[in-house]
């Protein structure tokens, strides 16, 4: 039996229409004649979406008791029993109430599918596992109902329900989504604007990325090598000159033209030679290309067309775009150029953009020098012109110029030999001073025909014609030596100098660092390596790159970076002369690590500093305000036992009333102080279990009088998973500070109010108010807002109270109270598949 089909509609946020296209799906089905279940759909009580369950088979749903309240689940069994082909499932994320016969929703769904049964999903890209941190950070709200991506990825089809923020806020205006009275508060909560854009965004970009996956899957079983423009990525191509910003600019408005483009500026240093390249233009460039979104590339190519076009098609570009050559008309006889080399050889799956630009035929300095690496061409024409050059030579000074004299047939000679050398260097020259020497000698100087010198005068002409030869073919190839080694040092000025340029911005990333080396040497995988000493085993300190080894000696190349710690490449063998500049990256990446160390350690000693910070106003507040109470508690003991004085029983109990507040103040006092000790200390331990607000809020209220307080807690909130105790001391300190600051006969108001995956409990009074500057510090120990008398407390109570919540998984923020004051609002998560008991409360997290 194979294994069921998973089909999942993904939405950005509830109400964009999964469960209804999920639903139209199903008839869709079973029009073609499919046998088609609902297995589990949820509604939500939308007209439009109820409409579309008639004429659908629906499984009975198994119900289950919990804590005595009846909910109702899929029913996997009668889902197996029944073996329909395909069965829709709604809520992939959800979490099954305690009982069921599996915690989560998609271990419901892996089971049919294990049966064979196709299943139809729907998520929201908030429930996905790995965007709980950044789906938090944009809507301030952390999902606790989510689905492991590994689970959504495997699906055979995932589809795409969009719809744009604005066009979905209407919808919720006009009631389509949740009722009336719901509306207001999730418009000003989940579903504002700039909440659904970013959740859109994410969105389109995990199923971009998907697609992506999908199309390297493919080309990669099909071994298929040519581009797919399936997603515009456009290559620059850049030399250093002042034009790059101009292509990349045209690149990037290339870019915005099609949805999903990507920008890849690539700046390539030749081995056998480099243009003139200004580092601080390139360093330019490279802040241009990033800031537009784009990447920069810097590599090393043997030949520079070659190098882009294996760069682009190894990318999967689509166009690559280059400026008009610098080459002046004269320049063009070294060869065709870079930007009409690549557009002959790009084929017809790239396209070249060639654009012209100011610099354009204003020359680009000297010509590429090739060096001693002449390429198998110019040896060809290098040996052409020392062999066959002088025996054609030969046949033209005996049938047409026959009379020119000796001294000018040996300067004939020598110009081939030197062109010889200028084309092939020193072999062919020397091949064609000996050839020539010898046909001088045998058609040339008497007597004719014969390998024999009869004037002396002649036999010094031909040796001074050798010797000149030899001499000139020694200087062309000394200089194009001289030509090569100037072009890889140039090459590796170039790369020092981006080094360098990197550790004066301060980059600090290892990683990148030894992603810029294997792009430059075109390698496999690059890895640092180290170890404590000589004895123990190597230590990967970071890698990059595919299938990274983990000792020096199995690298194709390793370099020692002292006695402990190596760099290893894997990919291809490097010649002697790049190991110099292999050990400058050694060299940075060393420094990069040691600085990342350093930073850990700045961290830990902020830390340590923070700590001391905290112990200093500790000892501060041991040795003022907590003297005060005891000074009080002192005074007032002091009296009672003094025997001059004939204390009345009202006298007494007021005196005892002294001490009794005192010893309060002090308690508090010393609670708060060894709460932030637990917290700094990470000593909290919270015991987490489902718990009703009604029970915890009023026991956090006795220190306060009853009258300041005005408590509204719905007996109808769900459950809230936290610790107790954490929770009535944090609600406790916010309390106590709020009644403090409300002014007389205006009490503080408490109340609460549940959205699908969280509580907000709310403490409002009608105080001065906090600014919005300093609603941050107030959070912050040993802080104490405005003009609060010395002996209120040690600016303890709010920093405790925030550490609490966080420490139980809520969060704690402070808004201004309309009309005047500051509201505290507490947030916290409800306890796993406890929803809330009114059906119709807005549901911001849910399909």
């Amino acid at each position: 039996m194979g294994r069921g089909k998973l089909r999942i509609y993904l939405g950005a946020a509830p109400g964009v229409g999964k469960t209804y296209a999920m639903l139209s799906e199903a008839h869709r089905r079973i029009e073609r004649g499919t046998d088609c279940v609902v297995g589990f759909v949820e509604h939500h009580s939308r007209p439009r979406t109820e409409v579309m369950l008639h004429g659908l088979e629906l499984i009975e749903r198994r119900e289950i008791e919990y804590r005595g309240s009846t909910f109702t689940e899929m029913d996997v069994d009668a889902i197996l029993a029944r073996r329909p082909a395909v069965a829709l499932v709604d809520e992939l994320a959800h979490t099954n109430v305690p009982g069921s016969r599996n915690a989560k929703r998609w271990q419901d769904v892996e089971e049919l599918l294990q049966a064979g049964i196709d299943v139809v999903s729907t998520v929201n890209i908030q429930h996905l596992e790995s965007l709980g941190d950044v789906v938090e950070t944009i809507t301030g709200v952390r999902q606790r109902e989510t689905v492991p991506d590994e689970v959504a990825r495997r699906a055979d089809q995932i589809e795409l329900v969009d719809m744009s923020p604005q066009a979905l806020r209407r919808r919720m205006a006009h009631g389509n989504v949740y009722k009336p009275d719901k509306v207001d508060a999730a418009l000003s909560n989940y579903f504002r604007p700039g909440n659904l854009t970013a959740l859109r965004e994410l969105a389109l970009l995990w199923v971009a990325d998907r697609v992506d996956e999908y199309l390297q899957e493919y080309r990669g079983e099909h071994n298929i090598r040519s581009t797919w423009q399936a997603r515009e990525r456009i290559v620059v191509g850049l030399t250093g000159g002042p034009e790059g910003r101009q292509l990349i600019r045209r690149a990037a408005r290339l870019a915005e033209k099609g949805a999903g483009g990507e920008v890849l500026a690539v700046y390539i240093a030749a081995s056998d030679g480099l243009t003139s390249a200004s580092p601080k233009e390139l360093a330019v460039q490279r802040t241009l290309v990033e800031d537009l979104g784009g990447t920069f590339h810097h590599v090393i190519g043997e030949s520079v067309p070659d190098a882009l076009l294996e760069f682009a098609r190894g990318c999967n570009a689509t166009q690559i775009v280059l400026g008009v050559s610098r080459r002046r008309s004269w320049q063009y006889v070294f060869g065709p150029g870079v930007s009409a080399t690549v557009a002959r050889e790009s084929g017809p799956d790239l396209d070249v953009h060639i654009v012209t630009h100011d610099e354009a035929a204003k020359g680009r300095g000297l010509p590429i020098a090739r060096g001693a690496r002449l390429g198998r061409s110019r040896l060809i024409w290098g040996w052409l012109t020392g062999i066959a050059g002088p025996a054609l030579l030969t046949v033209l000074l005996n049938q047409v110029l026959p009379d020119l004299g000796l001294a000018n047939d040996m300067l004939l000679f020598l110009t081939l030999t030197v062109a010889a050398a200028l084309l092939g260097g020193l072999l062919p020259a020397l091949a064609s001073a000996a050839f020539g020497s010898l046909l001088l000698n045998y058609f040339f100087t008497p007597p004719l025909h014969e390998f024999t010198i009869s004037d002396p005068k002649n036999i010094v002409a031909i040796a001074i014609f050798v010797g000149v030869a030899v001499s000139v073919a020694s200087v062309v190839d000394l200089a194009a030596r001289r030509t090569h080694q100037a072009a890889r040092l140039r090459a590796e000025s170039e790369i020092l100098s981006f080094l360098a340029g990197s550790v004066l911005r301060g980059e600090d990333s290892l990683d990148a660092l030894l992603e810029r080396l294997r792009e430059t040497f075109a390698m496999q995988s690059v890895v640092l390596l180290e170890r404590s000493s000589e004895v123990d085993p190597w230590n990967t300190a970071s890698s990059v790159g595919t299938s990274p080894v983990s000792r020096p000696e199995d690298a194709d190349v390793d370099l020692p970076i002292g006695d402990n710690m190596a760099l290893a490449l894997t990919g291809r063998v490097l010649p002697a002369e790049d190991r110099r500049v292999l050990g400058a990256f050694a060299a940075q990446a060393a420094v990069v690590l040691d600085r990342q160390r350093l930073v850990d350690e700045a961290g830990k000693a902020k830390e340590l500093a923070e700590g001391n910070r905290i112990r200093t106003a500790l000892l501060a507040a041991v040795s003022h305000d907590l003297r005060t109470p005891l000074a009080g508690i002192k005074a007032s003991v002091t009296s009672l036992r003094s025997d001059d004085v004939d204390w009345s029983e009202e006298d007494k109990a007021e005196l005892l009333e002294g001490i009794e507040d005192g010893a309060d103040r002090l308690a508090a006092l010393i609670g708060n102080l060894l709460d932030m000790s637990r917290l700094n200390t990470g000593t909290v331990v919270p015991l987490i279990r489902e718990t009703d607000l009604d029970e915890v809020v009023p026991m956090a209220l006795g220190g306060v009088p009853e009258d300041s307080v005005d408590l509204d807690i719905p007996e109808t909130l769900p459950m809230v998973a936290v610790d107790r105790g954490l929770l009535e001391r944090a609600v406790a300190n916010i309390v106590e500070n709020a009644v403090k600051y409300s002014p007389d006969g205006q009490p503080v108001k408490v109340t609460a109010s549940a959205l699908h995956e969280r509580v907000e409990l709310r403490v409002v009074d009608r105080g001065p108010g906090v600014p919005d500057e300093a609603k941050s510090r107030i959070f912050e120990p040993f802080q104490r807002h405005g003009d609060a008398p010395r002996g209120a407390g040690v600016g303890l109570g709010l920093a405790v109270a925030r550490g609490f919540t966080e420490a139980i998984g809520g969060t704690l923020t402070a808004e201004d109270t309309p009309g005047g004051g500051l509201t505290m609002v507490i947030t916290l998560p409800i306890a796993g598949g406890t929803p809330p008991v009114t059906a119709d409360l807005p549901t911001s997290a849910v399909t």
